[in-house]
Order: structure tokens, then C-alpha cells, then sequence
């Protein structure tokens, strides 16, 4: 069963014109159930116009700050982003579920070198990383590459500065910027493979780093792994949350082919909260979670794109094939994890487990 919490708004402020910061009033009684670890996202809901309209954000504050704080970038058009940015308010109230999410690693008692590349909002967790990491590893050091269309559009600026002081000589700050010039030409504009090449010469030892953070829009994060690992990264060791702005034309051929497939009839059986749900499913879905849900289910979900992971679960019986998959790695699937917002049944009957 998805469990939301009804939380307060403690505070929210604008960070920049276009992008508000959320702090949410988590009560003592529900701190075991809210503590999450850096990299981790909330998933918020609202009644929006009357209907049910769900996003996951990352958190950015520490969990050594005991806060509990997401960035909300306005998107043009967004429902939930707009929502937040023009009309929530302190005082006001929020459904929001417990942390999740896999983005991000344990602190280390070694002492290790942390990068991070990140585009606008994208710097959300890992601003929550690099708090972290310094904090509890006094040996750490973190280099960050970062971003934006103009210095005015830097989400953070003043806090990321903040910590470039308090922990002088560990974390180091490049800013790229795409609208507006530099001197330094390396700093202008996007990321390329030309670019990412010179980085790895003047300013970063890719031999000498431990983990990689990459947190964007998907092509951009896709390049930049694809180049830490020719240069000799491991990747096991490069971790990304990305952005997904399109499908690619293997995401299109697969999602095509699976939305031809004949669901009509597939008996599905829901393990949720310890009890069974059974449904046959009907041609007007092609995915577990949709089908789940018009059939009276209760389950988590936020992004339904394929991204955020709240919709994870196992199957236990039977077998299904995936759309698209941003959020869980080989070693998920391999133990039968899937993203049932993205899951389509290939077998006639499937049993999936949410209690996971």
C-alpha cells in the first residue's frame, strides 16, 4: 500500500526566480520512518485542480542536518512545478511519502576522492552528497563540475560557496555556463567529448577518483559515463540520475513492439502490505501499474516514466519485459526487479511483489 504522510510546509523560499525551495515540518514520530541517506528523493502529491498529481524531487538538504528539503525547478507547462512555484505557502499542507531511491553510496572510513558533474536542478542531490561526504570523511575530497545557462541561474550558488569555504582545499567548484562568456573558454558551454577530454587533462586525474556522481538531462549523462569509463573508471563506480528528455530509437522500437503485445486476459496477482490482490487484465493497459491501479490497487508511484523508482517491485511468477528502465541496475534485474510503471506481462499469468 503507497503510505503517504499529510507533512506541513516549515518553509519555502525562492532559491532563484524561477526554481523554490521546500522545507517540510516532519514530526518527531515519523523521523525513523523519513531518515534517508544522500542521493535519496521524496515523492510529493497534491490535489491539483482536482486530480491526483504526483513528482519525485530529490532531497538536498543533509541527512546530518536533520531537515528535510527539495528543490522545485519550475517547468513551463509543469502542473506540480507550477503548483509549488505560485501557489504553495508555509503553513500549507503536503502528501508526501518516506525517502527511496538508490542514487548515491554509503561514507566511507577510507579516505576517497568524490566527483560530480551536474546540470541545473540536477545539483539537488548531489548538494546533499557533498554536505555528507565532507562532513563525515575528514580525508574526503570532491570535485564539482556544474551546469548552467548565466551565473544568475545557479541554483545553490551562495550555500555550494559556503561549503568551498568550510572546507577549504577538499571541494573544488568549476561552473560551466551555456548563455553567458568567459575568458576561460574550457568553462563555456555544454559538456562535449572535446571538452570532457580537456577536463580530464587540466583539471581532473580520472585514475585518482573513487565514485562519480551525474545527475542531468540523459544525453549528457550517458556522454560523460561513456567517457569516464574509456578513461579507465569503473563502472560500477560512475552513479547517475538522469533527465530523460526522449526516447532512444531502441527505447521506440522496444516500447512499439511491446505495446502490441496481447495482455487481454493475463491474470496479475499484487503482493502489497503482507495481503494478495488479484485482477485479469484488459487490453485498455498495457503496464502492471496502470492496470493495477484501475482495478482498485493502491501502489506507489510518482514519475511513471521510467525514472524514479517509486514504483519498484519483484516478480515472483511469471514474466514481463520493460519498456524503458532509467532507474535500476543489471544487478536489480537480475534478481527480478522491475519498474512495474513500465512492466508489460509476456506470460499468461504474473505475480508481483511490492512489499520490497
Amino acid at each position: 500500500m503507497a503510505t503517504f504522510h499529510k507533512l506541513k510546509i516549515k518553509d519555502i523560499y525562492k532559491e532563484i526566480d524561477d526554481c523554490s525551495v521546500v522545507t517540510l515540518d516532519v514530526p518527531s514520530e515519523l523521523t525513523e520512518d523519513f531518515a534517508f541517506r544522500q542521493g535519496q528523493h521524496l515523492t510529493l502529491k497534491a490535489d491539483i485542480d482536482g486530480e491526483d498529481v504526483r513528482r519525485s524531487y530529490s532531497l538536498c538538504s543533509s541527512p546530518l542536518e536533520n531537515q528535510w528539503k527539495v528543490a522545485v525547478k519550475l517547468i513551463p507547462g509543469g502542473k506540480f512545478s507550477s503548483f509549488v512555484n505560485n501557489d504553495l505557502k508555509t503553513g500549507d499542507t503536503l502528501e508526501i511519502m518516506a525517502p527511496s531511491g538508490a542514487f548515491g553510496v554509503e561514507t566511507s572510513e577510507t579516505p576517497k576522492t568524490y566527483i560530480a558533474f551536474a546540470a541545473g536542478s540536477g545539483i539537488t542531490p548531489v548538494l546533499s552528497m557533498i554536505k555528507t561526504h565532507l562532513a563525515k570523511e575528514p580525508n574526503a575530497k570532491f570535485k564539482l563540475f556544474y551546469l548552467n545557462r548565466t551565473v544568475k541561474s545557479i541554483i545553490f550558488k551562495e550555500e555550494i560557496e559556503q561549503l568551498r569555504n568550510q572546507h577549504f582545499g577538499r571541494l573544488e567548484i568549476f561552473y560551466f555556463l551555456t548563455k553567458e562568456h568567459r575568458d576561460i573558454e574550457l568553462l563555456n558551454g555544454r559538456f562535449t567529448s572535446e571538452k570532457l577530454q580537456e577536463i580530464f587533462t587540466k583539471l581532473l586525474d580520472v585514475s585518482q577518483v573513487d565514485e562519480a556522481f551525474l545527475c542531468g538531462p540523459e544525453a549528457m549523462i550517458f556522454l560523460i559515463r561513456d567517457e569516464l569509463i574509456a578513461a579507465g573508471m569503473p563502472e560500477d563506480h560512475v552513479h547517475y540520475e538522469l533527465f530523460v528528455s526522449g526516447l532512444s530509437e531502441e527505447d521506440i522500437k522496444r516500447t512499439e513492439r511491446l505495446s502490441q503485445q496481447n495482455v487481454e486476459g493475463v491474470e496479475v496477482t499484487i503482493v502489497d502490505g503482507g495481503k494478495e490482490f488479484h485482477f485479469t487484465m484488459t487490453s485498455d493497459y498495457d503496464n502492471i501499474l496502470d492496470a493495477a491501479l484501475a482495478a482498485g490497487a493502491d501502489l506507489p508511484f510518482a514519475c511513471k516514466g521510467g525514472v524514479c523508482s517509486t514504483c519498484k517491485c519483484q516478480i515472483l511468477e511469471g514474466s514481463i519485459e520493460m519498456k524503458v528502465n532509467y532507474a535500476l541496475e543489471a544487478d536489480d534485474v537480475a534478481q527480478n526487479f522491475a519498474l512495474s510503471c513500465q512492466a508489460v506481462p509476456t506470460s499468461e499469468s504474473v505475480k508481483v511483489d511490492f512489499d520490497v
